[in-house]
């Protein structure tokens, strides 16, 4: 019996000490550095005044974001039925050059080698465009992140004005934090209802 509660003992010191770790080495420097300015307000009698909001979470449930997404998606099935057609005429003119070749259906050998080089030049131009319609939508895709991110940050400048935080983080990188500091549920109510009214002019 005293072995196992020596066991537990050094189990539960290995779990404070990872936490430890954890919550002071992690790479976030706003993070680490709201710590220490938190403990330094501690010490002088003042304290700072944070909140937090779960960007992933607005970014699920923000009209706005899922609207981007939408549009994205349409995009997508579109160039990709641009696309999959093209290929699959190439795919049935090649087929039909390898049939008529095997046949010996070319008057000459010229007249074959044009054939295939033309087929050749196609499949390039096919693979050109399989480049560029995946380009267009990664850039779709960031410009549509950066505009969710733009429209949250520049909310919550406004947010703040008022409520006057002297952090707001993003709760993704918090491991541990009081539900009453959490803001995601206000801030994600109130970029709805300014999306919508946006909407409606």
């Amino acid at each position: 019996m005293k072995g196992t509660s020596s066991i537990i003992g050094i189990v539960s010191l290995v779990a404070v000490a990872v936490l430890y770790i954890l919550h002071f080495t992690g790479t976030n420097e706003p993070v680490k550095e709201a710590v220490k300015d938190e403990l330094a307000a501690e010490q002088s009698g003042a304290s700072l005044k944070i909140g937090y909001v779960k960007a992933d979470s607005i970014i699920l449930n923000y009209d706005l974001a899922q609207d981007l997404h939408d549009e994205f998606t349409k995009k997508q099935e579109a160039y990709n039925s641009e696309y999959g057609t093209k290929r699959e005429t190439f795919e049935r003119e090649a087929a039909a050059f390898q049939e008529k070749l095997q046949r010996g259906g070319f008057l000459t050998e010229q007249r074959a080698i044009q054939e295939r080089d033309r087929l050749v030049g196609k499949e390039q131009e096919i693979m050109q465009l399989d480049q560029e319609l995946s380009t267009k939508l990664n850039e779709i895709q960031v410009a549509n992140n950066e505009q969710i991110l733009d429209s949250l940050l520049s909310y919550l400048e406004e947010y703040n004005q008022n409520k006057k935080y002297d952090y707001i983080f993003n709760g993704a990188e918090i491991l541990i934090g009081k539900e009453a500091n959490n803001l995601t549920a206000e801030v994600l109510k109130a970029l709805n209802e300014r999306y919508s009214g946006e909407q409606e002019d």
